[in-house]
């Protein structure tokens, strides 16, 4: 329960806050967001299952609300605070400004830290190493033989890391590291061990140690998801001791979909196959124990197995090149691949289990001998790196196989199979269709607590969409909260253009050019979104020659120049007209004179052309739903949403919305899309032929 300290804790801690916030208004909708943020994460509805869905509308003031409400109960339970977002804009937002607005103009004493997931910091050893070793151990490290540039960062980076110039993390590095010089020296589970005494200061343990130390700790989604996958506790603190927020959490289903995905081409893993011989060479050279014979011996054994396999999965997609076909590409009904294949995949799931146990009992061994004294460190480092190289290969191919093998259940969604060739190279690959699974069992039942929000967590005015999304339910303790923006929508007109043609039909796209030439506004910040980059450059194209230096078309400049530019002509009172795909719906702040006239070109339905989606449709469709109304629509109706909210960011934002779309009105679902909007003055162009 709440306690009364707590609620004092939380209520003087709101004064305060407010009282340095200029012009700071308050919000019911704000002060109801955290006080259910503390009557959930203190177990007041459910005190086995503390959740909360909270969509909260612009404006409210989140990332406040969470702060002020999560941190007394974490630190009253004494459990560490999680944020976790899905942009580094927010976090950045966060660790730069919220959090130490907070700590300087609150009673709190607490810390905080932005944690990086392993891969965005060096080996200290691997980094050393590409200074020290020998041609032979860099050909085993490298798949090609660096180049001279990179050999020359390569010295650079050592040299500012030994100079303590540099922190080893890819980040603060002044100029990009391309991957193909970043894979040799990262840091991975495997080779960069803790336990060894030389690992202990590597940049990654020492960013570890202070997470452990921090008491709010912001993250994001992705490498959230790598620390519950390793099984929590990990890189993070363990989830029983956590208190989450899960801030932009309309982004999780799919990252989490993104991330439990797996994928391997066949050509690249023959050549690094290749290479375990020269392996098991380098290992028995250097260490001097009978132990190494048996799993050297597996290892070469499982080598050979799985060239062999990956071999006959060449063939069986060379005698069967119908598959591929035009596009290249073949995905496999339901995830169920042909018998042939299932054999080989099985037989590929065999061998590469009996490599990754050859590998880690090598890497037992070698780690007994460095505590031995047995072997010295400049000798071992190496050691650890190659092996800690291939086993990332083979723990891939093995979670790739399991995946392609797996047997279907009548009650679970399959798994999304296909393969693709790229220049000729054959490559495999497999995702999840659906996560909420793997979120119910790695997060959601295991946190102490969590806190899920964002401005835009319902489709169709409701939270089904996202429920089936990720895995949770109505009867499940899980408590949802809709909190509507404070924002005076109704000031904003919502003008349905009065259209000839549906985006379907051939006329369209000359209709659409003379369409967001009329309601281009003079001397006005002017935002136009299409749903394609083809559609977008023919209407330029047209406007091109009329509007001049005043068109900024997305891809033509880099997204950054080209908000430069908008606000440098809006700053000027000139006209402006941002021309922008989808990425321009979400994320995109131009609050004010920066934008006051929003044209979406078209409803922003998503082609079902990936795979995964491919998969998921025809799953929905099998079991005989309909994928349009319980995929397309809620998707469209969120993304309507999130364009709709590039206009207001502000308080005092004024402006106008126009849709190029005639569907809104004429189709059945349309009604539904309009009024899953904010209540927006919806106003219908006047029939003028």
């Amino acid at each position: 329960m709440l306690s009364d300290t707590v609620k004092k804790q939380i209520r003087h801690g709101y004064d305060k806050l407010t009282q340095a916030l200029p012009n700071f208004a308050k919000r019911k909708a704000q002060n109801y967001l955290v006080a259910e943020i503390a009557k959930v994460l203190a177990g007041e509805y459910d005190k086995s299952r503390r959740i909360l869905v909270a969509e909260a509308g612009t404006g409210i003031g989140k990332s406040l609300a969470y702060i002020l409400a999560a941190l007394p109960v974490a630190q009253a339970n004494n459990k560490k605070l999680i944020i976790s977002s899905a942009t580094i804009t927010l976090q950045e937002q966060l660790i730069n400004k919220d959090l130490p607005f907070f700590l300087r103009h609150s009673d709190y004493k607490f810390s905080f830290t932005l944690a990086k997931g392993r891969q965005r910091y060096c080996c200290e050893q691997k980094l050393l190493a590409t200074q020290e070793s020998s041609e032979q151990e860099q050909a085993l490290l490298f798949d090609e033989r660096p180049k001279a540039g990179d050999k020359a960062l390569l010295k650079r980076l050592s040299d500012a890391y030994l100079a303590g110039k540099w922190k080893g993390d890819r980040d603060s590095w002044p100029t990009p590291i391309a991957n193909r010089i970043w894979q040799h020296i990262v840091s991975d589970k495997f080779s960069c061990k803790r336990a060894l005494a030389n690992h202990r200061q590597c940049p990654f343990h020492r960013a570890r140690d202070d997470i452990n130390k921090s008491d709010i700790i912001v993250v994001n989604h992705a490498l959230l998801l790598a620390d519950l996958e390793l099984g929590g506790g990990i890189i993070l603190p363990a989830p029983e001791h956590c208190f989450y927020i899960l801030d932009e959490a309309h982004h999780l289903p799919k990252i989490s979909r993104d991330f439990a995905s797996a994928s391997t081409n066949i050509k690249a893993s023959q050549e690094w196959l290749k290479k375990l011989k020269p392996l098991n060479q380098h290992i028995s050279k250097n260490i001097h124990k009978q132990t190494t014979i048996t799993p050297c011996l597996n290892l070469l054994e499982s080598g050979i197995e799985l060239e062999a396999e990956l071999k006959k999965i060449e063939h069986f997609f060379r005698d069967n090149a119908q598959l591929l076909g035009e596009k290249s590409q073949h995905r496999f009904q339901l995830g169920e691949l042909p018998d042939t294949l299932i054999n080989i995949m099985n037989d590929v799931e065999f061998s590469s289990k009996k490599g990754l146990k050859a590998l880690n009992k090598l890497s037992s061994i070698i780690d007994d001998a460095i505590q031995d004294d047995d072997i010295k460190l400049r000798v071992a480092e190496p050691l650890l790196i190659e092996t800690g190289l291939f086993l990332q290969r083979f723990e891939n191919l093995n979670s790739l196989s399991k995946m392609l093998i797996k047997e279907r259940s009548e009650k679970f969604a399959p798994m999304a199979a296909w393969a693709d060739s790229e220049n000729g190279e054959l490559s495999l690959h497999a995702s999840p269709i659906e996560v909420g699974g793997l979120l119910e069992y790695m997060l959601w039942s295991q946190a102490a607590g969590v806190i899920i929000c964002s401005a835009t967590l319902t489709s169709m005015n409701s939270f089904d969409y996202f429920k089936r999304q990720s895995g949770l339910r109505s009867d499940d303790g899980t408590q949802y909260l809709r909190l509507k923006s404070p924002f005076d929508y109704p000031a904003i007109a919502l003008i349905i253009a009065d259209m000839v043609n549906e985006p379907t039909h051939a006329d369209f796209d000359n209709e659409l050019a003379d369409k967001v030439d009329h309601f281009i506004e003079d001397k006005q910040a002017n935002l136009v979104l299409f749903a394609s980059y083809w559609q977008m450059n023919l209407v330029a194209d047209k406007l091109a020659k009329k509007y001049g230096q005043a068109l900024l078309v997305q891809g033509v400049l880099s997204r950054s120049q080209l908000i430069i530019d908008h606000k440098q002509r809006c700053d000027k009172g000139l006209t402006s007209i941002l021309f922008g795909t989808g990425s321009l719906s979400e994320g995109l702040d131009l609050p004010g004179h920066y934008l006051t006239n929003l044209i979406i070109t078209k409803l922003p339905f998503a082609v079902p052309n990936s795979p995964v989606e491919e998969a998921h449709s025809e799953w929905i469709t099998a079991q005989g739903g309909n994928p349009f109304m319980q995929l397309a629509i809620p998707e469209t109706s969120k993304k309507l949403i999130q364009s709709c909210g590039r206009l207001i960011r502000q308080e005092q934002d004024k402006g106008r919305i126009v849709i190029l779309d005639k569907r809104v009105k004429t189709k059945r679902y349309g009604k539904g899309l309009l009024d899953a909007l904010p209540p927006f003055n919806i106003q219908f162009e006047q029939n003028n032929r």
